[in-house]
């Protein structure tokens, strides 16, 4: 018979759960006969007490198999399934680049985004300010659209990983979000559902990340390759810098057009550039359509040049009920804020450094993200033209624009841009753009 309550006690007392104990666990949460208070319970000793990589790979699977796995076999898709994930970041485009480059090198990229909450933007919110643009098809039409865009950038429905809407809310409330064994969990067991055969993970480092210092970071990074690689996924990750944002953006009509003007050659901002050849990068050879790092970049910068990416991105906003001449006419359906107000820099030397996480807030206060999962984004506003780290400014050049509503709440976000922005006497040491690469051992 189980008893929720001796698994708990168990793991309260740093004994390893076994497999059984584990799904048994994790039907309860699905069937709802485990109560909130004892998820509560189980995710708080895991916190203290923390879970070995064989607990870690039977509750990310447990929690895969607790609803929905999508499968593409049936439609004889001739390349592989590829996948990203970031844990989130300020001006973190990548996705919309990515997928579409995915597809046009011979992948293809059924990407399941989130929303964003907090001071990181979510891709699905971007997206959302496409107009007509559909990011819960029906599975015919994911299926069409994954086979013949090669790429379909979706959120999340109830039907995968059910067990860990459940359990994310419980930690959600209970400070026990950092545990890394449950964050591994939660993110591998969407992935894995979404029928993957290959994940790279970027995983944001510095102050505008969820794991703000490298080691964590790192850790987290090692744990999601050892245990997608015994769940059997073909998974390795990249740490990347979050010290600033790493678009010259950040907001979601702001970000989706810096994406537009990426694929179709107008503009390409060199930080955000790098990032997004080495994530594809490592996507094509974990999908075997590479042999090397180096082979992969190739066919990539190709498919930036020829057009082929920019043409995948069209293809799936269309097929996803987008305007079918988004990329030729992008002014003409994303929403423009009515203020535009330029901060200045009070004093001259150089950015010695970003609050990055308030620069995201600073977009939040502006009506670009939520703060609570129920407040409404306003697609226009937001930031562009950042200056970036280690920049030689004078007192009074532009640093950035501010997009808004009002020029009220422009105001209100420069008084928390001016608090972000550190400007020395002397240049920075600057952070590495991409400090690790973890592959399984």
């Amino acid at each position: 018979m189980f008893l929720p309550q001796e698994t708990i006690r168990k793991k309260r007392d740093k004994i390893a759960l076994s497999k059984e104990e584990i799904q048994d666990f994790i039907a309860g949460v699905t069937n709802n006969s485990v109560s909130e208070a004892q998820i509560a319970a189980l995710t708080m000793a895991v916190f203290l007490n923390d879970m070995t990589r064989e607990e870690c790979v039977h509750l990310t699977l447990a929690m895969r198999d607790s609803g929905q796995v999508m499968e593409w076999k049936s439609l004889n898709l001739p390349g592989p399934v590829i996948d990203k994930h970031s844990t989130g970041g300020v001006g973190d485009t990548v996705s919309l680049m990515l997928g579409p480059l995915f597809a046009a090198a011979g992948g293809f990229n059924p990407m399941i985004s989130g929303r964003g909450l907090g001071h990181t933007g979510g891709t699905l919110d971007k997206l959302a300010s496409i107009p007509g643009y559909n990011p819960f098809p029906d599975p015919a039409l994911l299926a069409k659209t994954v086979r013949e865009a090669g790429t379909a950038i979706i959120g999340q429905t109830g039907a995968l990983a059910p067990a860990d809407k459940r359990i994310y809310a419980a930690r959600d409330v209970t400070a026990t979000v950092e545990s890394i064994p449950l964050i591994t969990a939660s993110i591998l067991s969407k992935k894995l559902a979404a029928g993957l055969d290959a994940l790279v993970m970027d995983v944001k480092t510095g102050n505008g990340a969820f794991m703000p210092t490298q080691a964590r970071s790192e850790a987290l990074a090692r744990s999601i390759v050892e245990v997608g690689t015994g769940a059997g996924l073909g998974v390795s990750a990249l740490l990347t810098d979050m010290n600033q944002s790493l678009a010259p953006c950040a907001g979601n009509a702001i970000e989706v057009q810096c994406a537009i003007d990426y694929l179709t050659g107008k503009n390409k901002p060199a930080r955000l550039h790098e990032v997004t050849m080495a994530l594809c990068a490592e996507g094509l050879v974990a999908g075997k359509l590479a042999k090397t790092v180096e082979e992969a970049r190739v066919i990539l910068e190709k498919a930036l040049a020829s057009g082929a990416a920019a043409e995948r991105f069209s293809r799936m906003a269309s097929m996803l009920g987008g305007p079918a001449d988004l990329l030729e006419n992008p002014q003409k359906y994303l929403a423009r804020a009515p203020v535009v107000v330029p901060y200045a820099a009070v004093s001259g030397g150089f950015i010695r450094g970003f609050d990055t996480r308030a620069l995201g807030l600073a977009v939040v206060a502006l009506g670009g993200g939520r703060l609570r999962s129920d407040q409404i984004i306003d697609p226009a506003v937001g930031l562009t033209d950042i200056a970036e780290l280690g920049a030689k400014v004078s007192r009074g050049d532009v640093l950035m624009n501010i997009h808004a509503r009002s020029r009220e709440e422009a105001e209100e976000a420069a008084r928390m841009i001016g608090k972000a922005i550190h400007i020395g006497e002397s240049a920075p040491e600057m952070p590495v753009l991409v400090p690790a690469r973890i592959t399984a051992s």
